[in-house]
């Protein structure tokens, strides 16, 4: 008899909400890894809480990192199409018990956050030179 499966978290979450794909819940976790690194560095070492706005800067470092020019194409494949995604993805894994938030987080921290295009597209466009 083979023994039961770990439970996987976020596989329940996709069974229950399949807005997004289940890539973009893992992409979302490294993500948010990254942008703790980055600021723990940036405040000496020290862990802290991450506002919304900093993890959309931090999100949107590490797909252009990861993704390159394919980044804005992999995002959407995953259902994720502009900021306010990113933070249903964090709520969704909050009420799911993957992630915490403090008693200011709001999903309205993700609204406006960036235009898709120029975060992910802008980048990679060549620059217009003035003759």
């Amino acid at each position: 008899m083979e023994p039961p499966s770990p439970k996987d978290p976020i596989a329940d979450l996709v069974a229950v909400d399949d807005r997004y794909h289940r890539d973009a819940y893992l992409f979302l976790r490294d993500a948010l890894e990254h942008s703790q690194r980055i600021l723990k560095r940036e405040v000496g070492n020290k862990t802290r809480h991450i506002t919304g706005q900093e993890l959309l800067e931090g999100i949107r470092e590490f797909a252009l990192k990861e993704y390159g020019p394919m980044a804005l194409t992999v995002l959407s494949e995953w259902g994720i199409h502009r900021a306010e995604d990113f933070g249903e993805i964090v709520f969704n894994m909050v009420e799911h018990g993957i992630l915490s938030k403090t008693d200011t987080d709001s999903r309205k921290d993700f609204q406006g956050g960036y235009d898709f295009e120029k975060a992910f597209r802008a980048p990679f466009q060549p620059s217009s030179r003035g003759a």
